[in-house]
Formats: C-alpha cells, sequence, structure tokens
C-alpha cells in the first residue's frame, strides 16, 4: 500500500451541499482534517466512493478480500453484504469467516445476519439458522442489519419464528432488509410496517413506485442475473432520498469489467442530475445502514474518488481511509492466500440416476427467463424414448438435475425451457441459497458427468461436451475460489463462452442457472426434493 497522501486537490463534487468547487482536502490520521476551497479549477474531480447497498460477495465466487481488490477499482469503497450464500453451506462459522476475512482489507463491508437459512424448508441445507442463532448473530458489533427478509408470506401472517427474528433486529436497533418481488397492496405495507425498510427485488417500475410510497427505500439493482436499473433510471431525479444502487449477485467477469460507476455513468449520460445519481450511489446507503464510511466531510474517513471527468467516470484513484487502494486501473491492495472452509458429503452418481419414467401427458417444465430470476412455466406433452422422459433438443426441452450435496441421495430431475443446448451439459455448486448441485443438460450420461466433476472438486461450476470438459474449482463451501480475482474471470469466461457454444442464448447461462433452485422466487423451481411451485408454495 502506498503512504497516507497528506493533500489531495481538485473539484469537489460536495453531494452534502449540492455545490462544486475547486478545493484541497488535507488527510490526518486517515480522516479529512479540512477542506478548503481554491481559486482555481483543476482537471479532475474528487466524489465520494461508491457503496453497493445490497450484494452476496460469494456471487462473485472470491472470497471478500479478493472482491476488495477488484471492486475498488472501479471506486465502490463499502458493501453491505449479505452472507446468507455461505451461511447455507457453513451456518454462523460462515458468516464469521467473511466477517474475518473481510477485515484483512481496507475495504468497509457490513455483514447482515442471514435472516432466511435456509430459504423455505423446501429444500437442503447445510445449516440452519433459528432465531436464537439470528440473535446471537445481531448481537455481534461487527453485524450491522438484519438480511433480506425472503420470507415474505412469513411476514404477511405472522410466522412466530419470522417475526422473533424481526423483534431482535429492532430490539437492537438495526435495520432489516427485505426481500418481496411482486408484493403489493395492503400486503406490503403490511410487510414494511413489520419494520422491513428495504426492497431490492421489484420487477416493475410502477412497483419501484408503489414501494417507495409505501415507505420503503428500494435497492436499484443491476446485477449479473437481473437488472432492473436501466428502465428506472427517470425515478432518481424523482425520489433522490428514497433509492440506492446494488448489484445484489455479481460474477467474476462482469465485477472486473466494472461496477456501480457503470450505473453513475449511465445515469447521468441519460440525463440524470449529478448531485441525485451521486446521492443514490454513496450517500444514502451510508446514512440508511450507519456505515463508518466518509462522505466529503471534514471529520469523516477520507474515503473517496479522483475521476477524469463527470461524463465518463473514469476512476484515477480511489482512497479508502486516506491511503490508496486504487490507482488507474489497477489495485492497489495485496493479495493475500485465503483459508478454504467446505461441507460436501455427496458420492458420485451413475448416468441412470438421471433417468426418467414416463408416467404423464402433461408434463410441467420451468422457462427460464433470460435476465431475471423469476421463471415462467407451461405443461407439454413429453418426448418419450424406451419408456423414459428424454430431453428434447428441438423444443428447447431440456433436463435439470438437483443433487444434494449434504447427503448421499439420488438426483431431482426436472424439464427445463429457454437453455438452448444442443450438446452436454453444464453443472454448479453454486445454486441460491442451499447451494445444492444444479445441472442442465441433454443426455444423461453427460449429466451425470457433469455433476459428478462437482463432487470431485467438492464444488465448482463445469461444462461438460463430447470429450471436453472445463471446471472452475472452488474450495471455499463450494462457492468461492482461492485464486485471484483475474484468474477466475478469465476461467469464469471461459465457462461462459463454452456454454454458449453448446448452444446458449442465455446472456449468463451459470448465473440464471444458479437460481433455477431457489424456491422463493416464483413460479417454478427445482430442490434437491422435487419440482416447486414458488407461488403456491407447495411441491408439484
Amino acid at each position: 500500500m502506498e503512504a497516507t497522501v497528506k493533500t489531495v486537490s481538485g473539484n469537489i463534487v460536495d453531494v452534502m451541499s449540492t455545490e462544486l468547487y475547486p478545493g484541497t482536502i488535507t488527510i490526518a490520521g486517515g480522516t479529512i482534517a479540512a477542506i478548503t476551497r481554491d481559486r482555481e479549477e483543476y482537471d479532475t474531480f474528487i466524489l465520494p466512493g461508491f457503496v453497493d447497498s445490497h450484494v452476496h460477495i460469494e456471487s462473485s465466487m472470491l472470497p471478500p478480500s479478493e472482491f476488495a481488490r477488484a471492486a475498488v477499482v472501479h471506486g465502490t469503497v463499502a458493501a453491505v453484504s449479505d452472507p446468507h450464500e455461505i451461511a447455507n453451506v457453513m451456518g454462523a462459522d460462515g458468516v464469521a469467516y467473511m466477517i474475518h476475512d473481510g477485515t484483512t482489507v481496507p475495504m468497509k463491508f457490513c455483514f447482515g445476519a442471514p435472516s432466511c437459512v435456509p430459504a423455505t424448508g423446501f429444500e437442503t441445507s447445510g445449516a440452519v439458522l433459528n432465531a436464537e442463532a439470528v440473535k446471537t448473530l445481531l448481537e455481534r458489533d461487527d453485524i450491522t442489519y438484519l438480511a433480506e427478509m425472503m420470507n415474505f408470506p412469513g411476514v404477511i401472517h405472522n410466522d412466530p419464528e419470522v417475526m422473533e427474528k424481526i423483534r431482535h433486529a429492532r430490539d437492537c436497533g438495526k435495520p432489516i432488509d427485505g426481500h418481496a418481488p411482486g408484493l403489493r397492496g395492503d400486503d406490503l405495507q403490511r410487510y414494511k410496517d413489520a419494520g422491513i425498510s428495504t426492497n431490492h427485488e421489484c420487477l416493475s417500475r410502477d412497483e419501484v413506485v408503489e414501494n417507495i410510497r409505501a415507505g420503503m427505500k428500494v435497492q436499484l439493482r443491476k446485477g449479473s442475473a437481473a437488472d432492473i436499473f436501466d428502465t428506472c433510471i427517470d425515478l432518481i431525479d424523482q425520489y433522490p432520498d428514497s433509492l440506492m444502487l446494488c448489484s445484489d449477485d455479481k460474477h467474476p467477469d462482469d465485477l472486473v469489467r466494472g461496477y456501480l460507476n457503470d450505473m453513475v455513468r449511465i445515469a447521468v449520460a441519460r440525463g440524470i442530475d449529478i448531485f441525485n445519481i451521486l446521492k443514490v450511489a454513496s450517500v444514502n446507503p451510508v446514512v440508511h445502514y450507519g456505515l463508518d464510511v466518509g462522505l466529503l466531510r471534514r471529520g469523516d474517513p477520507a474515503d473517496f474518488l479522483v475521476v477524469d471527468n463527470l461524463i465518463d467516470f473514469t476512476i484515477l484513484k480511489t482512497y479508502i481511509d486516506g491511503q490508496i487502494v486504487a490507482r488507474t486501473g489497477t489495485t492497489m491492495i495485496p493479495r493475500q492466500q485465503p483459508a478454504a472452509i467446505n461441507r460436501f458429503a455427496a458420492l458420485s452418481k451413475e448416468p441412470s440416476g438421471f433417468s426418467v419414467l414416463y408416467t404423464t401427458d402433461n408434463l410441467p417444465v420451468i422457462v427460464a427467463v433470460d435476465g431475471q430470476l423469476v421463471t415462467e412455466r407451461i405443461a407439454v406433452a413429453p418426448t418419450v424414448e424406451h419408456g423414459h422422459i428424454v430431453s428434447d433438443v428441438a423444443r428447447d426441452i431440456l433436463k435439470i438435475a438437483v443433487v444434494n450435496r449434504y447427503q448421499d441421495t439420488k438426483p431431482a430431475i426436472g424439464f427445463i425451457k429457454n437453455f438452448g443446448l444442443r450438446e452436454g451439459a453444464i453443472a454448479s455448486s453454486v445454486a441460491h441459497d442451499c447451494h445444492n448441485i444444479v445441472a442442465v443438460g441433454v443426455r444423461d450420461d453427460d449429466l451425470c458427468t457433469a455433476v459428478n466433476r462437482i463432487i470431485q472438486e467438492k464444488g465448482g461450476i463445469c461444462a461438460v461436451s463430447g470429450g471436453n470438459q472445463a471446471v472452475l474449482p472452488l474450495p471455499i463451501a463450494g462457492i468461492m475460489s482461492t485464486d485471484d480475482y483475474h484468474a477466475v474471470a478469465r476461467k469464469y469466461t471461459e465457462l461462459d463462452g463454452m456454454a454458449k457454444s453448446m448452444g446458449s442464448r442465455l446472456r449468463a447461462p451459470f448465473m440464471t442457472l444458479s437460481f433455477m433452485a431457489l424456491p422463493v422466487i416464483p413460479k417454478l423451481k427445482m430442490t434437491d426434493r422435487g419440482l416447486f411451485d414458488a407461488e403456491a408454495f407447495e411441491y408439484v
């Protein structure tokens, strides 16, 4: 790391007072000791660092320490992180792992207590965090909030366990994050009145407005799998006090290319007021979560960015606590080798375990939606060979399998449309939220081979096509790598390209695959126990 810089000059974008003026920042002991106004204009601009208001670090396939090395390059100085991915695998030990690893780097992580581990009782997880376990986490000083309450039906219907978790958060005076796709009207108001303060799962522009009018803070999401930001940009000028930016899930290849800086640049290009977009990108999450992140005020931590202009927002330098942590596309945070913890008990499978007997002429099929976490559902006449239902490439109806990683059980098999594979199979142990193994493929033997590669590695993502196999091992809880972020991004890009060469037309096939086992997102999903109707909350 470079030595602390004592003074930094530039045109200061003062979001708190909505002023733009030339000035010099004096830094002492990691804080802003003084800000003086200068007479001369500068060629660079100083603005507050960006804050991701809701992210699952694990979805980058990187631990916090490595995620930070990539994020600061793009001007993100802090992240509000829900560690429920690793908590579903490792429980409270996984949360502790994330907190500890995050403290080894300058980037500021705000971790929450996962509220829904597992997300439902309709799938198998590696751990359970009941109300008492959540209370213990919330009592920690390094846990800042109750993470997304995905069980919104439990909130609306006053489920005792759910309400006890909410009560613990309120008793601790900590904010409660929401997760409520499609929740409207009186149910939305009940959800908010229970103490839920945010929602990052709005499905439409109208829904964003309704949430704001109900008193919620809405996190506009632009992630690797879901994106509502582009359709809601104009709302930033209308509701600058009620919006924040988030990625939710950011895959490694996307993280290398850009982050919240892209959202800010897009908004300014669309005519959004610079002070409003920076309020949404920086100020609002700091205020809402009470983060120890500077906002260019005297006495604040010296967390800020130096950019080339207010159009391109090219990050020249990123400062955290007065230290330069990134310079013109290069991270200044030293790499460290993270520890690996895991929980994996599945044993190798046989191709016969992926066969499906012909028993129905009305086959329910998941319909994946590109760029969305929600799915549709259809029913079709099955394609049958030798008394078994098989994939139908011509109709793009393929087998989907979910394999319990925590116990050695038989695969659960269903059918899915829109993955587009003409050959082979893809598989992943990144399968929200319980992170069992999920796979989609054309033939049973390819499905089996892909699943077995994941089992052999005790976690990873892979693609199998004929004699070709590619795998990215994920030894940290089966969901994160121990490699540096450039290497992980390259391997992920290779796998993404291989899946597309096999026929997938999805923008991010592995990200979409990772959400096909999440039973809290409508409409139809596949868990390790069978096909699940996420609207009726029952197995099909």
